[in-house]
């Protein structure tokens, strides 16, 4: 018998550090938290100092059942989860929700699962820190005040189901003022003018950008005429030493941007590949706002620089956190061993850790030396210059080994990469100078990985939150990520070309968006509602100051209720003000007048998403109603579009004498054919279907009847049917399972009577009187509230 348990989070993690424990360790997964507070209610009693009040998920019972089984049996119980806060709470529920002794306990924490570190943590444990418990606990409980406070007025002011979360709604509100910033950008345009000279010494032309750009085309032909019989002349030939530095070693953050830049990552799957390969042991732990790198992995990068590319490479740097609110003492992300430069594993897990690999040694290499070259031209008739520049690598350093990418949204300048040799005072001839109208830029939209830096930069959320809030505030449709398609512009060009000027329009594409955030109808509305009614809870600054608070929990400097307390009173009077006061809302629009009817026509939100109405709410004849296609915004459906919607239903034929209607419902287009729905696959339109492809889709719907395996003729209620997990007994409205071993064709009428009777009273259907009765006696107790108060 083993005579100590080492308790983690993950299975993943358990087979890992099994591997470098004695005969003398059993090592247990808790599948992350054992408990949490229960969804169906607050759970925090607000009158007895905000006690969170804990329960043991239904899940997880049958874990935290074998856990106690291991507990009693080992002399020591090792917890070791993650060294962050979340898992400092876990290391906390574990303790209380096993009833674990303080002499029984020992809290040991790693930030990479190799043996040389678990074995460091096992002669060094500690016990568990209640300062960070307390961090964790303020912010599940604040973040649940908010929840449970805020979403019952969004249920009544604007739209039923709708939630609100304390970092989700400020991420929200960055997406929403952003695309407001883009329809009320207004792009001017410009003439960006440049020129190919022809040199003596080579055949490849010269190319140079002008100084000033123009804002109207008069201006440039004015320009244009007056280089006609002009000399081009070299003033001057600048060149200048410059130097590139590495970028430090990845957090969090950094490593989300990157592999979103480079690879096309979501925050969501960077996290999950980081994991993964932490939990195999390759990198250290992933959820981490430092740049520090310890002694020893810079003693290891400074060998493996030396040995693969010689001493001339090796810089070894110490950098310092810059972000606001970094938490714990971490190390950066780097691999465990930088010897090992390439992995076993799937293709992701390969990029990824290449990616990390390189980051880390590029991060201990010598600065790039570069030199730049300037050269400016100019022109006999005018004020204005012709300059070019480019750029040689004089020593490659780090970049070696790596390059930093840039958003697609930053603009910049292309150097060449050498310019030829020309001397000062050369003259240059003209081959062709050319004019393109240029616009400027609408401000970008956010991707997953910008807006991690924004709110980063803001000081908002941590690192184990940003990728749960991106994936809340998508699933909780207030975002969507899509791709959109470019648009087209005409673009003007006018060029002078032997001593000819000559115009042309050419079309160009613009405006193509790649998975980038776009906020939805009920995102904007629910956000244009908290903005206007809590203003604080969807401030950047209140947000970012409350993050601070938590770290102060953290350090020991604050006491978690006291600022839970200076909290919750001024934001409950603010809730129930807001309650009381506030008007509904649903984003309503009037789009325009029915040509027929002579109704009004609006754009709202309604109980069920998005739609269109005919006629008002107020007059005795009820408006129409019609739900808007995805693709459609309240801000921008118009009317053609919105009478387009009223079509629905439509009758498209008939098929076997009966009618066939294609409709648009709250889960979508579909077709009714008699007592049959069948849904429109994506891409067909409800509103130009034809019949015969109705026909198709009603002729090609997968079965879903039942499928009777046995009937008894002493009461045909009851029957036997095939289910997805297995034959099973159904009995006025309700299931019952059959028993291990029973065979279907053996089972009689008066055993199934016995199986039903038998059955558990929440198996059995309950009446619509009994409904309420019969949950509250099947209700789990909660646990007790946690022992610790301060």
């Amino acid at each position: 018998m083993a005579k100590n348990l080492v308790i983690v989070e993950s299975p993943a993690k358990a087979k890992t550090i099994e591997k470098f424990l004695g005969e003398d360790y059993t090592v247990k997964s808790s599948f992350g938290h054992i408990r949490d507070l229960n969804k169906k209610v607050i759970s925090i009693d607000i009158e007895n100092n905000f006690d969170p009040i804990y329960i043991i998920p239904d899940d997880k019972h049958k874990i935290v059942s074998e856990l106690e089984k291991e507990a009693k049996k080992a002399e020591i119980v090792w917890l070791a989860s993650d060294e962050d806060r979340e898992g400092e709470a876990i290391a906390w529920h574990l303790k209380e929700a096993l009833k674990l002794k303080d002499d029984k306990v020992r809290r040991i924490v790693f930030n990479e699962i190799t043996k040389t570190a678990i074995i460091h943590a096992v002669e060094n444990p500690r016990e568990i820190d209640n300062n960070l418990v307390d961090a964790q606990q303020a912010r599940r409980i604040l973040d649940r005040i908010v929840g449970y406070e805020i979403s019952p007025i969004l249920w009544k002011k604007v739209k039923p189901a709708l939630s609100a979360g304390r970092v989700q709604s400020v991420a929200v509100r960055l997406i929403v003022e952003r695309e407001n910033e883009i329809k009320n950008f207004n792009s001017t345009s410009q003439f960006k003018v440049t020129a190919e000279f022809k040199l003596k010494t080579t055949t490849k032309p010269l190319i140079a950008t002008l100084n000033k750009r123009f804002d109207t085309k008069d201006e440039v032909i004015e320009f244009l005429k007056a280089c006609i019989g002009a000399t081009f002349i070299v003033n001057s030939v600048e060149k200048k030493p410059a130097k590139q530095s590495p970028a430090p070693p990845f957090t969090t953050s950094t490593l989300q941007q990157e592999a979103s830049r480079k690879f096309g990552y979501s925050v969501s799957k960077t996290m999950m590949v980081a994991q993964q390969l932490y939990e195999a042991g390759y990198i250290t732990y992933m959820r981490t706002d430092s740049v520090n790198l310890s002694q020893m992995a810079l003693t290891l990068a400074e060998e493996e620089i030396t040995n693969a590319f010689g001493k001339e490479y090796v810089h070894i740097r110490r950098y310092t956190t810059k972000s606001k609110g970094a938490q714990e003492a971490h190390e950066a992300i780097r691999p465990t061993s930088l010897k090992n430069k390439t992995i076993e594993g799937d293709s992701s897990a390969k990029r990824l850790y290449d990616l990390i690999w390189k980051r880390t040694i590029a991060s201990q290499m010598a600065d790039a030396k570069l030199e730049k070259t300037t050269i400016n031209i100019n022109i006999s008739t005018r004020k204005e210059n012709f300059i070019t520049q480019g750029e040689v690598i004089l020593f490659d350093g780090f970049l070696k080994v790596y390059s930093v990418s840039t958003d697609d949204d930053q603009e910049s300048e292309e150097l060449a990469s050498k310019l030829p040799d020309i001397q000062q005072g050369e003259n240059l001839n003209l081959i062709i100078s050319k004019a393109q109208q240029t616009f400027t830029q609408q401000p970008p939209r956010y991707n997953e990985a910008s807006l991690v830096k924004k709110l980063e930069d803001l000081g908002i959320g941590r690192p184990s939150t940003y990728a749960p809030t991106i994936s809340t505030i998508q699933k909780r449709e207030y975002i969507v990520k899509e791709d959109r398609p470019a648009k087209q512009r005409t673009v003007e060009v006018i060029t002078l070309s032997k001593n000819e000027i000559q115009e042309k329009k050419i079309e160009e594409n613009f405006g193509a968006e790649k998975s980038k955030l776009f906020p939805t109808d009920i995102g904007t509305i629910v956000n244009n509602f908290l903005v206007q009614n809590f203003k604080d809870i969807v401030d950047y600054n209140f947000t970012a100051d409350i993050e601070k608070e938590f770290d102060e929990i953290a350090q020991g400097k604050k006491n978690w209720r006291k600022v839970i307390g200076a909290f919750y009173k001024p934001f409950h009077n603010e809730v129930d003000q807001v309650a009381e006061k506030s008007e509904k809302t649903s984003g309503e629009k009037l789009i325009g007048i029915d040509p027929k009817s002579g109704k009004n026509i609006y754009a709202k939100i309604g109980r069920f998403g998005p739609m269109v109405q005919m006629g008002e709410t107020s007059n005795e004849e009820k408006p129409k109603f019609a739900s808007m296609q995805k693709d459609q915004r309240i801000d921008d459906i118009t009317l053609k579009e919105a009478l387009t919607l009223f079509e629905m239903p439509r009758n498209v034929g008939q098929f076997e004498s009966i009618d066939v209607i294609v409709n648009v419902g709250r889960f979508g287009p579909y077709i009714k054919y008699g007592t049959t729905n069948v849904s429109l696959p994506k891409g067909e339109d409800p509103y130009s279907i034809l019949l015969e492809k109705c026909i198709d889709l009603i002729k090609n719907k997968p079965s879903k009847e039942k499928k009777v395996l046995k009937t008894f003729a002493e009461d045909s209620g009851i029957e036997i049917l095939e289910g997805m997990y297995g034959p099973y007994i159904k009995y006025n409205g309700a299931n019952y399972k059959i028993p291990k071993g029973k065979k279907i064709d053996d089972l009689s009428f008066d055993e199934c009577k016995q199986i039903i009777d038998k059955a558990p009273a929440k198996a059995k259907k309950a009446s619509p009187k009994s409904k309420t009765t019969a949950k509250k006696t099947t209700e789990k107790k909660p646990e007790k509230k946690p022992a610790k108060k301060k």
